[in-house]
């Protein structure tokens, strides 16, 4: 059993690690808050929302079985080596559940809220139940083996996929609407400082260690990380470069509509 070698790295990893959980967390309220304020999820992607879920449910399941199952944490120092540590943390699994739990509150929100014209894609459609029915066959392939470091691992590269596909929708829209208007910027934020500090926390475990196998011993924790750090810059230049001047004369016209005198009414 590997154990720490440095107690001032271990409590930076435990530190790097629950900042990035509250940053990944809080992360998800800012759009929630809103949609509530504006009763209204126009110009947020549904799309979005439905690959979010199924890659949140993918790395819960990851994450869960590798922290909490013995069986699966020997298969993996059987693969990586025995004297390697765990490259799954409590926030991880934390982050996991808070991430089902909110996105199922904002898909929540899609049904309750003003949804205009917008709504699932096919696409959408098919690529989730792809996701899920490719689980269930790996699932019915691990039985007679056992190998569930293996299967978990299928729901790790899952969750990648959705991640480097759930942004597209999104960026797409905004570049559409030429605005990110009911896109909130302050998620985005949030997720970038959520995904450095996921770096962060891995870096201090190979600092201790002397090892990398923890970056691609979860190689779905480092590309999650490198995807949502990516799209999040993408995302700045969107609202902060590229559509700023048209959010805020959406805006003025909105204001001076609500300004503007009354025309009195003629009588016939």
């Amino acid at each position: 059993m590997a154990s720490w070698k440095s107690h001032p790295l271990e409590i930076a990893y435990d530190l790097f690690g629950w900042i990035a959980f509250l940053s990944w967390s809080i992360s998800f309220y800012p759009q929630v808050i809103l949609n509530y304020r504006r009763k209204s999820v126009v110009g947020l992607n549904f799309d979005f929302l439905v690959l979010n879920l199924t890659k949140h449910s993918s790395y819960l399941i990851y994450n869960a079985s590798l922290f909490f199952s013995h069986v699966i944490q020997g298969q993996y120092r059987k693969k990586f080596g025995h004297g390697e540590m765990i490259p799954v943390a409590a926030n991880d699994v934390a982050f996991s559940i808070h991430a089902v739990l909110l996105t199922a509150i904002t898909l929540f929100q899609v049904f309750i809220y003003e949804r205009g014209d917008q709504k699932i894609s096919k696409t959408c459609i098919a690529l989730t139940s792809v996701a899920w029915v490719s689980a269930v066959v790996c699932f019915f392939i691990t039985l007679p083996h056992h190998s569930w470091l293996w299967l978990i691992s299928v729901f790790n590269v899952i969750q990648v996929v959705m991640t480097a596909i759930k942004y597209v929708p999104q960026v797409y829209m905004n570049f559409k609407r030429k605005s990110t208007q009911g896109w909130s910027i302050g998620n985005i934020l949030l997720d970038l400082l959520g995904g450095l500090m996921n770096y962060a926390q891995m870096s201090m475990q190979s600092i201790d260690q002397g090892s990398w196998v923890n970056f691609y011993g979860n190689i779905g924790k480092t590309l999650l990380s490198l995807l949502s750090i990516s799209f999040d810059f993408l995302f700045m230049c969107q609202h902060y470069l590229l559509y700023p001047s048209k959010k805020e004369n959406v805006s003025s016209k909105i204001d001076l509509a609500d300004t503007a005198p009354s025309q009195p009414s003629e009588n016939v």
